[in-house]
């Protein structure tokens, strides 16, 4: 998915001659913390609401330029560089602009997460492992084999590596949420588990013997 994809259809730009009252109304209409300002088609800078409360607010936009910060991303770039923007920078809205400098438009902060929780697949079916290892440990066909050696197989795998101790986080999903074969399949090869979100098959099991206790008891 890129930028240009996820820009919104709702959020509007102010121009330069616009006062900071007019952005303020704006930004709350809109329920956002900055908005992008333009002369003409191109792209200034974002102001942010903070910048705006304490001045005039008939004073154009203009005269408050040394406000302005210029973070973008480009159209064609991939969502997750906007994504980064938004958390480095604490945004509500990334602006979008091409190669000449001109406004696209702007990502909101929802559509932004929106996108992300799908990229994740969060809203997917199965389960997730969190491991930890050495670095030099890390096989993701090794994974993969042990995995797919229980029926199942991996849908999303993210990787983490913490510098200060050179410990390798791996979050795996794969696309089964009984997971108790999987999770004896990496123990038995001494992965260490940090995590893991599934469902265990002896409860599925309990589940299944208590119904057919409660069916018997009905007779």
């Amino acid at each position: 998915m890129f930028a240009g994809e996820l820009i919104s259809q709702n959020i509007p730009l102010l121009h330069v001659d616009d006062n900071a009252g007019k952005a303020l109304r704006e930004m709350n209409d809109f329920h956002v913390s900055h908005l992008p300002v333009v002369e003409e088609e191109t792209y200034l800078g974002l102001i942010s609401e903070d910048d705006l409360l304490d001045g005039d607010g008939k004073q154009a936009l203009k005269g408050l330029q040394a406000f302005f910060t210029r973070p973008y991303v480009y159209q064609h770039d991939f969502f997750l560089l906007a994504v980064r923007r938004a958390v480095d920078l604490h945004l509500s809205v990334v602006p979008v602009i091409d190669k000449q400098f001109r406004l696209m438009g702007v990502i909101g902060e929802d559509d932004l997460f929106k996108q992300l929780a799908v990229f994740v697949g969060t809203e997917e079916q199965g389960g997730v492992i969190i491991l930890e290892m050495e670095k030099s440990e890390f096989s993701i066909g090794e994974l993969c084999r042990l995995i797919e050696s229980n029926d199942a197989y991996i849908t999303q795998l993210n990787c983490y590596l913490d510098t200060s101790t050179q410990i390798l986080t791996v979050t795996i999903r794969i696309n089964k949420a009984e997971i108790s074969d999987v999770i004896a399949t990496l123990q038995r090869h001494e992965y260490k588990i940090k995590y893991y979100y599934g469902e265990e098959l002896y409860q599925n099991e309990l589940q299944s013997n208590f119904h057919h206790l409660m069916n018997y008891l009905n007779i």
